[in-house]
């Protein structure tokens, strides 16, 4: 069940990606981080709030980790979009499910599993294929920017894996992220559309596109907790590779973006990755 559910997140990943995409023609990147935060944090204030659950929790430290990760993560990898070529950042930013491998093997201390380990290898290939990626010599230093979001969110999805596993509630994971998230990403719109002069706030019109946003980025981030919760973290890492495919579908059918035979090619071992990690998982789930 655990890969159904990152199937899921990977789809609304993909749907909130097409949303921020149209919202990028009268937002900046601070901007949608913030109202993606801020209608995230809304939502999932309202979830907690009905079902009675509570703020205290004993994993305070976990929540911390993945809080800051997770924000300068996401933070640096819209400053990446906007600096470099789109399928660079998103390749960089995409290194996070080996990142969370290895995570996984030395700090967890868990036996690698080497089915899954060529599974997650033979993904990120498919991401290559599908994105083929380049990078100047120039932009080499923001590339490894765009490494290190890659590694600060395997660390906040390691963090996910860990307080999920020691019993703590997804809603609580979402909730304090977002609480994170906000704060970090507010500074951010503040400072930086001060300095460059393009913060506005936004008009009525565009409320169902930022509500859309938060509504599709918080069921996308229950249900990739909840999967991590429950499944095989390799299985689970190799199918977040999902989103890439569905969003440059989405690409294709909304914006009749032209694709190449190597990105078909991509796409198929991509699809093909995550049919292997459906088969192998629920054994490793048991």
């Amino acid at each position: 069940m655990g890969a159904l559910w990152m199937l899921l997140s990977a789809l609304l990943f993909g749907c909130m990606g097409v949303l921020v995409k149209i919202g990028a023609a009268h937002f900046s990147s601070g901007e949608l981080v913030f109202y993606r935060s801020l209608f995230s944090f809304l939502f999932i204030g309202a979830m907690l709030a009905r079902s009675g659950t509570g703020l205290a929790t004993p994993h305070w430290r976990g929540h911390m980790w993945r809080g800051l990760s997770g924000t300068v993560a996401m933070m640096l990898f819209f400053y990446c979009i906007s600096v470099l070529p789109l399928a660079t950042a998103i390749t960089l930013n995409y290194t996070s499910a080996l990142f969370l491998a290895a995570l996984t093997v030395i700090v967890a201390r868990e036996k690698l599993h080497l089915p899954l380990g060529a599974v997650l290898a033979l993904g990120f290939l498919g991401v290559v294929l599908l994105l083929r990626p380049t990078l100047a010599q120039a932009q080499l230093g923001i590339g490894l920017l765009g490494l290190l979001s890659g590694l600060l969110a395997g660390v906040a999805i390691f963090n996910v894996r860990q307080m999920g596993q020691q019993g703590e509630s997804a809603l609580r994971i979402v909730f304090y992220f977002n609480l994170t998230a906000v704060a970090g990403s507010g500074a951010w719109m503040v400072g930086a559309g001060t300095y460059a002069g393009t913060l506005h706030a936004p008009a009525i019109s565009d409320l169902p596109l930022l509500v859309a946003i938060g509504a599709s980025a918080t069921l996308a981030q229950l249900a990739m907790t909840h999967a991590y919760r429950i499944g095989h973290t390799l299985a689970i890492s190799s199918l977040s590779y999902s989103t890439i495919a569905f969003a440059t579908l989405f690409d294709w059918l909304f914006w009749q973006r032209a694709l190449p035979l190597a990105a078909w090619l991509g796409m198929l071992l991509i699809i093909a990755s995550g049919v292997v990690s459906l088969r192998l998982s629920p054994a490793l789930e048991r």
